[in-house]
């Protein structure tokens, strides 16, 4: 797993320290992964369906465990931000 740093305005939450794994370096270009970190970050879910977006929404308010999907060239990405906000990984589903 590689550390990655994203700067970004306007960021909800802290992401604490990022992760990406081998599987999501390989799958995506760097631009695609700090855009959608930026999103991430934004409060932008990607491809939720409404219920997991409520679930992110509460989880800003109340503590809780972030997740996003995003879609490029018909492969998934994941973003999961940890309930404590110490760390956010970048991944495929699969290696989750």
């Amino acid at each position: 797993m590689t550390t990655i740093s994203v700067d970004h305005a306007k960021p909800r939450f802290s992401l604490g320290r990022l992760f990406i794994t081998p599987g999501a370096q390989a799958a995506f270009s760097s631009e695609e992964v700090f855009s959608a970190v930026a999103r991430h970050r934004q409060g932008d879910w990607g491809t939720l369906c409404k219920e997991d977006c409520r679930r992110n929404n509460s989880a800003l308010r109340n503590g809780g465990r972030l997740l996003s999907t995003y879609q490029y060239h018909e492969e998934t990405l994941w973003i999961i931000t940890e309930a404590d906000r110490s760390a956010t990984t970048i991944l495929l589903p699969h290696e989750y």
